[in-house]
């Protein structure tokens, strides 16, 4: 998170949820945007708030188990367990499964006596539980989605007071928890089973669980990061993971997109200028990579960089300084790289186009980021689900529904855009669908959705509102209709790159190949 720790953060939540009880270490109207934004690692702010849990209510042990509604059991994603992975529980099963399916609250004085009490899980894990209090974690529709249990209360036995407090957190739990991805896979009709680790990033496949890991053990240290992958697969996301979850999350995450500058810019954006540098150059001015002393620099498209500055960056990666343009004196920066690239650089190192050293120095740990065609059909159905809960409950139109054909034909297309191209298409499906359910006509898939645009004629064929090119490799039609995009965007790259649903710096790269 960018302005606070897990646990400082799981702190402040606990506070609001008893009415401001001792002092977070940050402001609690801050939580919400920053559950919303950050690509935190879930399970570790929700562990941090079962710490916080357990300490005010003095027990010894907490779980927050989730509702799978897929298989119709509870599941202990975050919990005291040193012993077992995670505890499963059929719904009605045990004291938690109890709650879960008859919504009240459960307090035992002593554990093993209640009939309700499943003593397999002591069994299990070797551990004695000898009271116990329980209470349903509800959406904002009243929705059972999980269940807060607290274990061993230290001195005596949990009273109705703690219950009240318990209550107030569960409240709290579902406020947390609605402000995250997750909430799109705890509505009760939600088909799959539980499956989640950042926010906002969706996946199951092997190639997205080892990224998950690498970002994980990643972001614990300083090594320098290398993310790759095609275009619209998550490159930023995952480069924003390693940074909200490390040591370094309360400091700036700075991005300087490599593409997206001309060749006499890139320099100066990254470094900075002194005084007199250049004409019009009237004062000093600090690059971006003094903006991100003390926190993340993310090089987008690192592999973009002229030959000149892929020497310069070498020097910063191997001594942490640089110069100012048309400055003498070295400065001394803290700064932890992370960079992202689509290219092949093993070939642009072969081609000399990219410098050997620097390309070492960069992937001291790399995270390989799969194109969507490669992640399976069950890591695309989860995207599909969460996409478009969150746009019908974004637009307002939660009774929409998406039929089988629709699905059937987002899985036959191969999705070169990758993920972004399929949330775009979601999102368009969710605002133009004119009735209660998104059928495959609805689905903006392929250039021939663009056919409501204003198009013009090339090589002299056609009228004003057709495109119309004569027999040419795919590549020169591509560039030809980029171009001709571009055209009636009045040269606005954005509005050109937003139109054909593809990113700014995809639309640059295929301009800068004309």
């Amino acid at each position: 998170m960018t302005a606070a720790a897990p646990r400082e953060y799981a702190a402040a939540v606990v506070a609001r949820a008893l009415g401001g009880e001792g002092e977070s270490a940050m402001e609690l109207s801050t939580l919400r945007d920053l559950r919303l934004e950050d690509q935190v690692d879930l399970e570790q702010v929700l562990q941090r708030v079962v710490d916080e849990v357990v300490d005010h209510l003095d027990a010894d042990r907490g779980t927050l188990y989730l509702v799978d509604h897929a298989r119709g059991e509870l599941v202990s994603r975050v919990a005291h367990l040193p012993e077992i992975s995670e505890i499963r529980l059929r719904i009605g099963e045990g004291v938690a499964g109890w709650v879960a399916q008859n919504g009240r609250r459960v307090s035992v004085p002593e554990g093993t006596t209640d009939a309700r009490f499943a003593p397999r899980i002591d069994q299990r894990t070797g551990y004695k539980t000898r009271t116990l209090l329980a209470v349903p974690v509800r959406d904002a529709g009243g929705t059972i989605i999980g269940v807060l249990q607290v274990l061993n209360k230290k001195r005596g036995v949990f009273v109705r007071a703690d219950a009240a407090r318990l209550e107030a957190l569960a409240d709290e739990v579902a406020t947390v928890l609605d402000s995250t991805s997750l909430r799109s896979q705890l509505r009760a009709d939600h088909p799959r089973s539980l499956e989640f680790r950042f926010n906002h990033i969706v996946g199951e496949s092997p190639a997205m669980r080892e990224a998950f890991r690498r970002t994980a053990r990643a972001a614990r240290t300083d090594a320098t990061v290398l993310v790759r992958g095609e275009s619209g697969t998550g490159k930023e996301v995952i480069s924003r993971a390693v940074h909200v979850n490390s040591p370094r999350r309360e400091k700036p995450f700075v991005k300087v997109d490599c593409a997206a500058l001309p060749e006499q810019l890139i320099e100066n954006e990254l470094f900075g200028h002194e005084r007199g540098a250049f004409t019009g150059a009237d004062r000093t001015t600090d690059g971006k990579v003094q903006q991100a002393d003390g926190g993340t620099l993310f090089l987008d498209e690192v592999g973009e960089l002229p030959p000149t500055v892929q020497g310069k960056l070498l020097r910063l990666l191997q001594e942490k300084t640089f110069l100012r343009v048309g400055g003498a004196k070295p400065i001394t920066v803290d700064v932890r790289f992370v960079c992202a690239t689509h290219r092949d650089l093993e070939a642009d190192v072969a081609a000399g186009r990219f410098r050997q050293d620097l390309y070492y120095r960069l992937r001291v740990v790399q995270i390989d980021i799969p194109p969507l065609r490669a992640r399976g059909a069950a890591d695309l159905d989860r995207l599909i689900d969460h996409f478009f809960f969150e746009y019908t409950r974004r637009h307002g139109r939660p009774e929409l529904t998406l039929t089988r054909a629709a699905r059937s034909v987002l899985h036959a297309h191969d999705w070169p855009g990758n993920v972004r191209e399929l949330e775009h298409c979601v999102e368009s499906a969710v605002v133009l669908s004119p009735g209660p359910q998104v059928e495959r006509g609805h689905l903006s898939i392929g250039p021939i959705t663009y056919a409501e645009l204003p198009a013009v004629a090339t090589d002299g064929a056609g009228d004003s509102d057709v495109f119309v090119t004569g027999v040419k490799p795919l590549r020169e039609v591509e560039q030809a209709y980029v171009e001709h995009v571009l055209a009636l965007c009045d040269g606005n790259r954005s509005a050109a790159a937003r139109t054909l649903e593809i990113g700014r710096n995809t639309l640059l790269r295929k301009l800068k190949d004309q």
